[in-house]
């Protein structure tokens, strides 16, 4: 086995269970996390809070690279309003390029000397790190991640409508994927798993199997 990190990519619309599973490898193997899409959000709701509704590139940009990271705490980092602003922004070249130096560095260098990361996003496996060790690629049907993202909204006690989140995940969709900069789509070496009707342990329970063939086959 060689001293370089092992690398996990996650990619995948909106609400299919990204993160959730990224936290759950993560602490599986002892690796560092990174959810990029929290970077895109943090930077949305800099601009919200702003008062800035419609931000040009040079504005998203500017706001990127002075990104305070303690946003990425802000429970308003999930609100359907700032993943939508992030969705927006992200299809921008110029705020994409001002994040990725930071998510590779994080690959490269894991924090506290992690041996590794596992990374979530739209575009990872593809375009940050595609040379991961290992690049899963998540997706569910727009209903099964609708009632996903309504019923995380509730628990968190904050408003959500069905079909106003359908909506918006069916708009994100497009924009990821119709995007010119780094659109969302699976590696050619992705390891792809429909969510749809899998709870959360069968899917924790792929990959981590699959992850950990990878590993003991790594040299």
């Amino acid at each position: 086995m060689t001293g370089r990190p092992f690398i996990v990519a996650i990619d995948g619309p909106a609400a299919a269970g990204k993160g959730t599973l990224a936290r759950r490898l993560a602490d599986a193997f002892g690796f560092a996390y990174l959810d990029t899409g929290a970077l895109y959000r943090g930077v949305a709701l800099s601009l919200i809070r702003a008062g800035v509704a419609d931000p040009t590139e040079s504005e998203a940009t500017k706001a990127a690279l002075r990104l305070d990271l303690s946003l990425l705490q802000s429970p308003d980092l999930r609100l359907e309003a700032t993943g939508g602003m992030a969705s927006r922004i992200a299809v921008m070249p110029a705020v994409r390029a001002a994040l990725d130096a930071l998510q590779r560095r994080f690959a490269e260098i894991p924090p506290q000397g992690a041996p590794g990361a596992v990374i979530d996003g739209r575009d990872i496996g593809t375009v940050i790190c595609p040379k991961a060790q290992v690049k899963l690629f998540l997706t569910a049907s727009v209903a099964a991640r609708a009632e996903r993202r309504v019923h995380e909204l509730r628990a968190r006690g904050l408003p959500a409508d069905l079909a106003g989140i359908t909506a918006e995940i069916e708009a994100r969709d497009a924009r990821d994927a119709g995007r010119a900069t780094a659109p969302l789509k699976a590696a050619e070496d992705a390891h792809l798993l429909d969510t749809s009707d899998l709870g959360i342990e069968e899917v924790f329970a792929k990959a981590k199997s699959i992850i950990e063939t990878a590993r003991q086959t790594r040299t």
